[in-house]
């Protein structure tokens, strides 16, 4: 029988992600305190812009990651998705159409990723990765490596916009994302096979849930997410760059493991992988207002992505030395 992950407040104050909060305060507030200007209301609006696509994707790595497996490609899709909503409103394609169709370039390649892995049995790793330069070189081919500019003044309401109390549309956008993926993370039957799968794939199948079809939707999400952020980001630049997201899948995945995803599948939640995003966040923008170097930025990214990967692997350790000594010795 399923049972509903507790609801948002309790999982505020779970270790993990209280910590995590506790954290992202401390940060910002020393922050303030040598800048004076971290905890103003420009630079918070450019520090929630600057993450809303990425948070995005976040909800189709959480759920990559759950399963078991991850996705290098979501960059580079993000890139292709944008290239080929800008082709195809350029193309005078109605705007809501063009931007099913910079979705559908993602939903394309969720369906190579997913079919490689569950039917051709490859890795995850070397079949996002080879993904990872498929989309890139079709949005670099596409374009012939230029940016994609000249795009109706309409489409950029998306980006741009701010329809209600004043909130960015994008950041709005992001948000509703963000709690759709949380309530079917948490609620949805569907959703909460990936946990099972992640967890033990052997006993998922055994219990009857098809793996295969779960391991394919998780990559379809994953990559549809990514071309979806990718229109969005069109849209507040006005440009579709095809060289953008480059480095993006690392930033995502890092962001979800200091939140609590595991890469050995079964753990993590979507709120968590936001969570994550903001502390990454405050440190890179907190690193633009000390005027750090931008070659230390990409240092200090590898860094977290090394030190969030550690502490999961000791974490996991921990636990199974706790339940080894929880069990006792066997008895004859």
């Amino acid at each position: 029988m399923l049972h509903p992950q507790p609801g948002f407040i309790a999982r505020l104050l779970r270790v993990r992600e209280f910590a995590l909060i506790v954290m992202i305060l401390v940060i910002g507030g020393g922050l303030h305190l040598i800048t004076g200007r971290f905890f103003t209301t420009p630079n918070l609006n450019a520090i929630s812009l600057g993450f809303a696509t990425s948070a995005i994707i976040v909800f189709g790595m959480t759920a990559a990651l759950v399963s078991g497996g991850f996705d290098l490609s979501v960059g580079s899709v993000f890139a292709m998705g944008g290239v080929t909503a800008a082709l195809a409103l350029r193309a005078d394609i109605p705007i809501p159409l063009a931007m099913l169709c910079g979705v559908g370039a993602g939903v394309a390649a969720g369906i190579v990723n997913g079919f490689l892995i569950t039917q051709v049995q490859i890795n995850p790793f070397i079949t996002t990765l080879g993904m990872l330069g498929i989309a890139r070189g079709v949005s670099l081919a596409v374009t012939e490596g230029s940016p994609l500019a000249e795009l109706p003044t309409e489409f950029f309401v998306f980006g741009q916009g701010r329809d209600i109390l004043g909130i960015p549309n994008l950041i709005l956008i992001a948000l509703a994302v963000i709690l759709i993926g949380d309530i079917l993370m948490r609620r949805s039957s569907a959703f909460r096979q990936i946990y099972y799968v992640g967890g033990n794939e052997e006993a998922a199948r055994l219990s009857g849930i098809n793996v295969n079809r779960v391991k394919f939707g998780v990559y379809i999400l994953s990559a549809s997410l990514a071309a979806f952020a990718g229109v969005l980001s069109v849209s507040r630049f006005t440009v579709a760059d095809p060289g953008t997201g480059v480095g993006e899948e690392l930033r995502i995945i890092a962001a979800c493991i200091i939140g609590g995803c595991s890469l050995r599948g079964g753990k993590g939640t979507v709120v968590g992988g936001l969570l994550g995003l903001i502390f990454v966040g405050f440190i890179n923008n907190g690193m633009i207002l000390l005027r750090v170097p931008v070659y230390w930025q990409q240092l200090s990214m590898g860094v977290v992505l090394l030190l969030a990967v550690g502490f999961d692997t000791l974490s996991q350790r921990w636990q199974i030395s706790s339940r080894g000594k929880k069990a006792g010795p066997a008895t004859s």
